[in-house]
């Protein structure tokens, strides 16, 4: 099977556009498009519908495509063994990741990466809400979360420590709570359909931050948006230690029963389907995220 061709469905299905895919790959609209005719010949199966106005990919070219990235994955593969092919990186990489943490942390490195690796192109996609990394095509994704799904491989970015905080301001109106117990009486802000969080403290039971069975509650979907609501004074909330650090250092956030600590320990996961190779692509960028991110841990400096 010709591994251009499959490099040519693969970004036609990214893009959904074959000419522009072409273009990417030096082929003129005609070759790009014959090409792929001899690739759905080949496999007996229609990949890409195409009409006059636009391009889609089909059923079996959604089945399909995770075959092609591999394959075309252990052409690399082979090559990086053999010592060549590792000066040209190229391609699209399909990265999702938590908006919050990407603003924060990843796209200030943007553009050194993309300056190291010029002939690769990267997909962004970046919410605070859940998604599915296989059946969203990704080749890579950032969790942040205690790793459950065993049909993914994962290299450990970082720890994630969360902690409960609160504005002086919303502390000095309502009170500070001294249990766990107590956070059922007071103003919280949570992630849409955020279970209990288990709180536990040396030599006692383990309690939760459960917003549901507050009165007062917000919810919301987005961590900036947390932490600028809970700076506001709108109540108490659970934040990562990424993500409130400054705040902690300056003062505008306090923590909230401090001497508890969350049960679970989630950590920062870059996590990719398994797979028998891991593409040159996919293996830089963790490289250089773990070397810039993870070695560092910016977010300890100035933690309180």
């Amino acid at each position: 099977m010709d591994i251009q061709s499959l490099r040519l469905f693969v970004l036609a299905a990214e893009t959904l556009n074959i000419s522009a895919a072409g273009r990417t790959l030096g082929f003129a609209p005609a070759v790009a498009s014959t090409r792929i005719a001899k690739l759905e010949h080949y496999v007996g199966a229609e990949l890409l519908h195409r009409s006059t106005r636009k391009v889609s990919l089909s059923l079996e070219g959604q089945e399909f495509l995770p075959y092609a990235r591999e394959m075309i994955a252990q052409e690399e593969a082979a090559l990086a063994a053999l010592g060549a092919g590792q000066a040209q990186i190229r391609g699209t990489l399909r990265f999702a990741a938590p908006s919050s943490f990407a603003q924060l942390y990843i796209a200030p490195l943007v553009p050194a990466f993309m300056e190291k690796y010029p002939e690769l192109r990267l997909d962004l996609h970046l919410s605070d809400s859940q998604f599915d990394l296989i059946e969203g095509s990704y080749d890579l994704a950032l969790r942040n979360s205690v790793l459950e799904d065993s049909s993914l491989t994962a290299r450990k970015l970082a720890d994630d420590e969360r902690i409960l905080c609160a504005s002086h301001d919303y502390l000095k109106a309502y009170g500070t709570p001294q249990h766990p117990t107590e956070l059922n009486t007071h103003r919280l802000i949570a992630f849409r359909n955020l279970e209990p969080i288990g709180l536990s403290k040396q030599d006692e039971d383990t309690a939760h931050f459960d917003p549901r069975k507050s009165k007062h509650c917000i919810i919301l979907n987005d961590g900036l948006t947390q932490k600028r609501t809970t700076c506001a004074g709108a109540g108490i909330s659970i934040n990562s230690l990424w993500l409130v650090h400054e705040e902690l250092a300056n003062g505008s956030l306090q923590r909230v029963l401090p001497e508890y600590e969350v049960t679970d320990k989630p950590a920062l996961w870059l996590i990719y389907p398994k797979s028998n190779v891991v593409s040159a692509k996919v293996r830089v960028f963790m490289d250089f995220l773990i070397e810039e991110i993870g070695q560092s841990k910016a977010w300890l400096v100035n933690e309180s």
